[in-house]
């Protein structure tokens, strides 16, 4: 009979605790969906009942913060499934339209484009010989570098834009 100590300590199975491409990407476009209606309504909250340019600031902050995030995510997920450039180029580009990274995740996991796992080791496939697929791999085996090299990533691009300044400038 197993002790308590040997049942809490048991280690979880690898599958449980790793997130799939496809929950990422999910997860991320469900965000980025979400923060359009916080910017949408920030937007009316200014315009409509006149309340200044701070709601618009904070919705607009918020969403480009998951744009941002939602844009990386799709390059990494996009790579990672082997898509081929002008489909990860259109996934970038569904977050520029209201609501459609979600419509866009729907049709990609209907084409079992979003199936599998990471892929850490190269196969026979011809398309896992490039040097991005090389990187990806040595990024995948390095989970810590990926990950803080991603959050740095965002950091950056949203320190510039916040440089550079809002769309329409800060009216």
């Amino acid at each position: 009979m197993e002790s308590v100590t040997e049942t809490i300590s048991a280690p979880a199975p690898a599958s449980a605790s790793r997130v799939t491409p496809r929950l990422f990407y999910r997860v991320l476009a469900i965000a980025e969906a979400v923060t359009w209606t916080l910017l949408i309504a920030g937007m009316l909250l200014k315009y409509v009942a006149g309340l200044g340019s701070l709601p618009v600031l904070i919705g607009g902050s918020i969403h480009g913060l998951v744009f941002i995030t939602y844009a990386l995510t799709a390059v990494l997920v996009g790579v990672n499934q082997r898509w081929r450039v002008p489909t990860i180029v259109l996934a970038v580009a569904s977050a520029i339209v209201p609501y459609a990274t979600i419509p866009f995740d729907v049709a990609m996991d209907r084409r079992g484009a979003l199936d599998g796992e990471w892929h850490r080791e190269a196969s026979d496939d011809p398309r896992d010989q490039t040097w991005v697929r090389r990187l990806l791999r040595w990024f995948l085996t390095h989970p810590a570098t990926l990950i803080t090299l991603f959050v740095v990533a965002v950091i950056a691009i949203m320190t510039a834009l916040l440089i550079v300044g809002p769309p329409g400038g800060w009216k």
